[in-house]
């Protein structure tokens, strides 16, 4: 109560460049919904002509939750989709160590690339046209730029090199122009991946199969017992948040490129009623941050008056 009778008030902050900015909400999306809430998106929609909404840790994650869960509950149609990429995370997912990212290695960019290339396909398959940006390290060579661009060309999509963290927005003007064209087009056909009444282990299924390219969820009978119990209680219409490794696509945080043919495993299935969705945690995930076995909640409480008491 404490916590929530003032954070359910957007959280309103501004850019260096003194745009407005609502900071609310924002769970991490490789174990939660990985976005902000709906409460600050639908008021920015009410102020604004553009607005963009975070969704992080990888469009297999960010954005998957972004659709099925957030637009499916809130309504909403994203008119067009900006997967961010790096020219780092090229060379990893080919293979580079993390301490030789700085070098120039082409190779390494275009074999990486294969894992770009799954992202801007899972978020086509919900029919949002997307945009790459890529955002730009001073260790970045000319080269290894365009091997990534001439790879999302041919994936029929656009590369923009981004520059923000040098030049602020004047780096990204490119891009801005490009979102506002491509949400001006129309081109957007938005659609979740599965429909509500899909039975939940089949919503797990489809995202394993579609987004991650794995062959199947392999789970427990006592899990798929007690989804089968959920749906008979009424949850069956629920979507479904998907508690996976962010370093990969399947649930093994080496394996790095765009891996296929790989089973998930589902660990622990929890229900979260008031969300409105299902947690599947896959693999060895944890979902718990760090927190002493007598958190200082225990100690906070409102008194009669409505004020807070026991924070200090």
């Amino acid at each position: 109560a404490v916590l929530l009778k003032d954070a359910i008030q957007p959280n309103l902050v501004q850019t260096l460049e003194n745009n407005p900015a609502f900071v609310h909400g924002g769970p991490f999306a490789n174990i939660a919904h990985g976005c902000n809430s709906v409460v600050a998106t639908t008021t920015a929609l009410k102020l604004a002509d553009y607005v963009v909404t975070e969704a992080g840790f990888g469009a297999d994650l960010g954005a998957e939750k972004f659709f099925d869960i957030k637009c499916r509950k809130a309504g909403l149609k994203p008119a067009a989709a900006v997967i961010v990429a790096t020219v780092r995370a090229m060379k990893m997912n080919g293979g580079v160590k993390k301490e030789d990212l700085g070098k120039e290695n082409i190779g390494a960019v275009k074999k990486g690339c294969l894992n770009l290339g799954r992202h801007i396909e899972n978020v086509k398959q919900f029919g949002v046209p997307a945009v790459v940006a890529i955002n730009h390290f001073t260790t970045d060579t000319d080269a290894e730029i365009q091997a990534m661009k001439d790879f999302v060309k041919a994936q029929g999509a656009e590369a923009i090199l981004c520059k923000h963290w040098a030049q602020g927005s004047a780096g990204i003007e490119d891009l801005a122009k490009k979102v506002v064209e491509i949400a001006e087009s129309g081109a957007s056909q938005f659609s979740p991946l599965y429909p509500d009444e899909m039975p939940l282990f089949e919503k797990v299924n489809t995202i394993v199969k579609r987004i991650y390219r794995g062959d199947e969820a392999i789970a427990d009978k006592s899990i798929r017992d007690q989804l089968h119990a959920w749906e008979q209680a009424g949850y069956g219409n629920l979507p479904v948040c998907m508690a996976k490794t962010q370093y990969s696509f399947s649930t093994d945080p080496n394996l790095r490129g765009a891996p296929t043919g790989h089973t998930v495993p589902v660990r622990e299935v929890r229900l979260s009623a008031g969300a409105g969705f299902v947690v599947i945690i896959c693999g060895e995930i944890m979902t718990m941050p760090g927190l002493p076995k007598a958190p200082s909640s225990e100690k906070i409480f409102l008194n009669e008056q409505g004020q807070i008491e026991g924070l200090f």
